[in-house]
């Protein structure tokens, strides 16, 4: 996943996350969230991460969260 995903947000929200997630497979763009928040403070960030094929449109789909 390293090589090939690439991290294109950061939310601190969990629906504005998850609703990218959303529009973005909708648009059949593969995504994946991951939480790297602390689990008990939450301090950090949900980051979003697509191919690296699909950063422009998929920067595009999300650009008004």
């Amino acid at each position: 996943m390293e090589n090939e995903w690439v991290v294109i947000a950061g939310f601190t929200d969990d629906v504005k996350s998850q609703i990218a997630v959303d529009r973005l497979l909708a648009n059949g763009i593969d995504a994946v969230a991951v939480d790297k928040r602390d689990r008990i403070y939450r301090i950090g960030e949900i980051e979003l991460f697509v191919h690296r094929d699909n950063v422009l449109p998929a920067k595009e789909i999300i650009k008004d969260l």
